[in-house]
């Protein structure tokens, strides 16, 4: 699944394409992704210019001139492609593939494309542009690139948590936009264990210690993933069709077996499954 760094390249990427840019008209080739789309959802949106890409969480908001915001969530496989005029497909241009599912047709030619083989992505609109209320954002936890993201938000978070430090983070209600690949590697940079109980970051003989630290990796393995475009595993692409490339950087997550990158460390790195989904850490460095 497409994790923060990923929705911010794209919406970064749809940003630079299509703001300022008005909706001719919406083609659909289904009427329900994850939840059935509004039934006014070509409608609604035909000849509303795009005045603003924002992200929250895992989520894109893309602001309408008039009514509101459009809501999207990539899912497992949902993949966002801006596509600019070009030839008819008879003579070689772009053709529509089975997973196609939503085209919006803009003014002057350009076409976004929205390709979601699992269909797990959702498209919704918030007509009244309150955004912060919606059902699927109401929830949500603070942005982990922002300024509440500290050591102290992080120990105090977490104090009375007893459960594994790597369920913790990926509790949306507490931190919005975390996923598995980025706690795993965010860990390994702070050297704690993801099978460390939460409710002891701010324990210790230097107590908060352990949480700035852990502040300080997230926000770093952020940014670096942010400006290396992304982690291209299966599905996701940036929105002008090109891969990121932080997956080449990766120090534990899909890492099993290899050797812990740490200098002096003689330790391989550890897979186990939590909650579900697979931790990867070096069971020397993080304790």
């Amino acid at each position: 699944m497409p994790e923060l760094p990923e929705v911010e390249t794209v919406r970064a990427g749809l940003e630079q394409a299509l703001r300022g840019a008005r909706i001719r008209c919406v083609e659909m080739h289904r009427t329900s992704l994850r939840f059935p789309l509004p039934e006014d959802f070509a409608a609604y949106l035909e000849g509303e210019r795009l005045n603003a890409f924002r992200r929250r969480g895992k989520y894109l908001l893309i602001e309408l001139e008039n009514k509101g915001l459009l809501l999207a969530h990539l899912g497992m496989s949902g993949r966002f492609t801006v596509l600019p005029p070009e030839l008819p497909p008879e003579q070689g241009g772009w053709s529509r593939t089975r997973h196609d599912h939503i085209i919006f047709h803009m003014q002057g030619g350009t076409r976004l494309v929205y390709t979601d083989p699992r269909r797990f992505g959702l498209m919704d609109l918030i007509r009244d542009g309150n955004w912060r209320e919606h059902r699927l954002l109401a929830s949500m936890g603070i942005e982990p690139l922002g300024n509440a993201m500290n050591g102290a938000f992080l120990a105090r978070a977490a104090q009375n948590r007893r459960m594994p430090l790597k369920s913790f983070l990926l509790d949306q209600r507490i931190i919005a936009g975390l996923g598995n690949i980025y706690v795993c590697e965010a860990l390994y940079r702070a050297r704690l264990s993801p099978r460390r109980m939460a409710h002891t970051l701010g324990q210790g003989a230097r107590p908060g210690l352990r949480a700035e630290r852990l502040a300080r990796a997230i926000t770093q393995v952020l940014r670096e993933a942010i400006a290396a475009g992304g982690s291209s595993l299966r599905d996701y692409a940036q929105s002008n069709g090109e891969l990121g490339y932080f997956q080449h950087a990766f120090t534990v997550y899909g890492r099993e077996g290899e050797p812990c990158r740490t200098k002096g460390c003689k330790a391989r790195i550890a897979k186990i499954t939590q909650s579900g989904r697979s931790s990867f850490f070096c069971p020397h460095c993080q304790r």
